[in-house]
């Protein structure tokens, strides 16, 4: 066989066989392509993120203010911390110590000079003492001493001449004055203080004095060089030493003694500074703690004294750490995401896939699952027992997004996550997990706005019992354990009040419909269906009619009736712009598809799925909705018209080729069991209202026919729906119609239509 295929030994036969990539292989082929090395590197982003936000390097402080230790608490490290009494014994001290600031005011003294000299000059100038001015003669005499005699008349005189003769002395005024001025010039510039107050008596020794004309500088002085008392000493002896004679000099004492003003005042709020920052200076006093000291007593609430105590031996311990034990505790944190990446991936991967394959849905829920953790770890050292806010968020949150067994799994790696990160023990850990458990299996469906408060009740009640369970096993003292799971219960409550609040948000961010917000949209009076019944009565009450049966076929399967019934009374929507053209809405004998050729007519029909989409879009109908719109008729064929065509073609040879792709809808097929459960009602409630008698055995014949059609034309290729599941609504399909068109009793008087 020259010119035949060469002949192949039993070896090249052998070679030619390639037996499927092993599982490993596939697993590491997969993880090479593009999409999936994205979402690795978005898990490593998110694994960095919340290592850096929890501080994933330090072990955290393992308890809080009101924890109760099984244990006593004793320092790992020695450290010191500051002795608050000590210090603020120190800083009174210093306050006491502080200097007194005083403003100078030294016009008293430039007065008291001027008047001491105008008497002088007064005296001077009379021609004896009878003619003086007997009072300023009077301030001028010495106190005498006691038990001496006062002076005669004859003794004032001649003390009055002996005066005048002194100051008649050829520059004798000119000497006076100049003693005063150098007299009264250390006091003008330091000032005279009248007495120091009772709290400075045995602490200061020197004052601020303040210039009334340089506030900026002060002058430091002793306190003895300005008492009053001292400084009547310093004038009496100054006055000795300057003047000529001893009689001269206790005049002018005598004159300036009762009258020697204080010249200082204090300055409270300068003096008020100048306490405070002696107050600052002081360093802190410092006590020393040892390794093996007691923190922290066993079965005792930890308050804010022995909370600081852990804090400080806490940071202490940071501060020693090596790179290395950063580093190893890091390589276990990371270890530790990789464990809940791999098992949470998988997971998701069988049951939720949506969440892998839609990048938009992934970054959600990474997103969620960062903000849940952060938020944990930043209420936990604030708000006692807070932290099951956010987990109760999160876990309500995916319960109602996407499923109850996804928001289980998430949620235990979320508190997981959050315990490690603040050092909880295992005991807080359970308490945790079965109060958001205790949530998530609540929330089976929200289709009540209590519905949430109802979760969060039963969350409290979960967490309250758990909490006393828990706290018993381990031994904790009863009214602490009893605070706490008050506490829990409070805050579970809080967290259902605020997902109620949230919901519209999360629906929109996930966009998701609960069975609520469905309701809401399934009212009659949407403008939309008030719009539907006014220009298509006949399509309005054929979606009323396949709603009914879309939602018992949808049930029988587990799937969502509600949603169905929702998505069904939107589905033919588009039909309201060309009423006319379906047959529902035809009078009969008027029918403008006989006008049109098939392909028109087709065009007409197929249109009807892009405008109702277009005008679901510009009404804001919930993405889902829309899906159904677009949906429920697949890529099916339009065979009424495909036939027409055909038959046309058939009788005309000169006719084109009839293309099916133009006779058929196009798509997407049903993306989910629900649409795919829309499709086959859709077609079956329109197919039972040409049957002459819809006995129950040509509706069953005609649902099976129905359903094999599209079951062979690949409709359910991508919308998961099993074998067993079509015949689950086939079947509820058939009792539905049976019992719409049943049979009735005929009465004697009635005539056949």
């Amino acid at each position: 066989m020259p010119n035949g295929s060469p002949i192949r030994t039993r070896s090249d036969r052998v070679a030619a066989v390639e037996l499927p990539p092993g599982r490993w292989v596939s697993f590491f082929g997969n993880v090479q392509r593009g999409p999936v090395m994205l979402r690795l590197a978005l898990c490593g982003v998110v694994a960095i993120i919340l290592w850096a936000t929890t501080q994933g390097w330090a072990p955290p402080l393992e308890y809080r203010l009101g924890d109760i230790s099984l244990r006593n608490v004793v320092a790992r490290v020695d450290f010191s911390q500051i002795d608050q009494g000590a210090t603020d014994e120190a800083k009174k001290q210093a306050q006491k110590n502080a200097t007194a600031v005083y403003d100078q005011n030294s016009q008293p003294l430039v007065e008291l000079k001027a008047r001491v000299l105008n008497e002088l000059a007064q005296l001077a100038g009379a021609e004896s003492l009878d003619l003086a001015d007997r009072k300023i003669w009077a301030r001028f005499q010495p106190e005498l001493a006691e038990g001496t005699p006062k002076p005669t008349e004859e003794e004032e005189a001649k003390q009055f001449d002996q005066l005048q003769e002194t100051l008649a002395v050829d520059g004798a005024t000119e000497k006076i004055q100049k003693s005063l001025d150098d007299i009264f010039a250390p006091l003008e510039q330091q000032g005279v203080l009248e007495a120091l107050p009772e709290e400075w008596l045995a602490s200061s020794t020197s004052i601020s004095v303040r210039q009334p004309d340089d506030k900026g500088f002060e002058q430091q002085v002793e306190i003895n060089d300005v008492l009053l008392v001292h400084v009547r000493d310093q004038v009496q002896r100054l006055l000795e030493q300057e003047l000529p004679t001893l009689e001269l000099a206790s005049q002018l004492f005598a004159r300036l003694r009762p009258d020697l003003p204080a010249t200082l005042s204090l300055n409270p709020e300068a003096t008020r500074q100048e306490r405070e920052k002696a107050a600052e200076l002081v360093e802190p006093k410092m006590s020393e703690i040892a390794v093996g000291d007691v923190l922290a007593m066993a079965g005792v609430p930890i308050g804010p004294e022995e909370f600081e105590k852990l804090t400080l031996g806490h940071a202490e311990r940071l501060s020693q750490l090596t790179w290395t034990d950063r580093a190893a505790r890091s390589l276990a944190i990371f270890g530790m995401y990789v464990a809940l990446y791999t098992l949470c991936g998988f997971y998701t991967y069988k049951l939720e896939p949506r969440v892998l394959l839609e990048m938009s849905r992934f970054i959600g829920v990474l997103a969620a699952f960062v903000l849940a953790v952060v938020l944990t770890t930043m209420t936990f050292g604030f708000i006692p027992q807070a932290e099951v806010i956010p987990l109760l968020l999160f876990g309500m949150t995916l319960a109602v997004a996407y499923s109850q067994p996804l928001a289980l799994l998430l949620s235990t790696a979320v508190t997981l996550l959050g315990v490690v990160a603040v050092g909880s023990d295992l005991s807080e850990a359970i308490v945790l997990m079965a109060t958001v458990a205790g949530a998530i299996i609540a929330l089976d469906s929200v289709r009540t706005r209590s519905k949430l408060l109802i979760v969060s009740f039963a969350a409290a009640a979960v967490a309250f019992l758990t909490n006393l369970g828990v706290g018993a096993l381990v031994g904790d003292p009863f009214l602490p354990t009893l605070q706490i799971a008050l506490r829990l219960s409070l805050w579970s409550v809080i967290a259902g009040s605020l997902m109620t609040c949230g919901l519209p948000l999360v629906e929109r961010l996930f966009q998701v419909q609960t069975d609520l917000s469905l309701l809401e949209l399934g009212d009659p009076a949407h403008p939309l269906l008030q719009e539907l019944v006014r220009r298509a009565p006949g399509t309005y009450n054929h979606s009323i009619n396949v709603a009914s049966l879309a939602e018992a076929a949808a049930e029988s399967i587990g799937a969502r009736g509600l949603l169905v019934r929702v998505g069904a009374y939107f589905h033919d929507i588009g039909k309201m712009l060309k009423p006319g053209y379906f047959v529902e809405n035809q009078s009969q004998g008027d029918n403008r598809h006989d006008a049109l050729v098939p392909a028109m007519s087709t065009l007409v029909i197929i249109a009807h799925v892009k405008d109702g989409a277009d005008l679901g879009r510009k009404e804001k109908l919930p993405e889902p909705i829309i899906d159904f719109i677009q949906q429920h008729h697949g890529t099916t064929l339009v065979e009424y018209f495909y036939r027409q065509a055909t038959d046309r073609r058939e009788n005309d040879p000169n006719a084109s080729e009839v293309d099916e792709s133009s006779f058929r809808y196009p798509g997407p097929k049903p993306q989910t069991k629900e649409a795919g459960v829309l499709m086959l009602a859709d077609a079956v409630e329109s197919a039972s209202r040409v049957l002459v008698e819809p006995t129950p055995a040509r509706i069953e014949s005609l649902v099976e026919d129905l359903s094999r059609k599209r079951l062979l034309d690949g409709q359910f290729d991508e919308c998961g729906l099993t074998l067993e599941e079509v015949r689950k609504i086939s079947d509820s399909l058939v009792k539905s119609l049976t019992a719409v068109y049943h049979g009735r009793v005929k009465y004697p008087d009635q005539e056949t239509a």
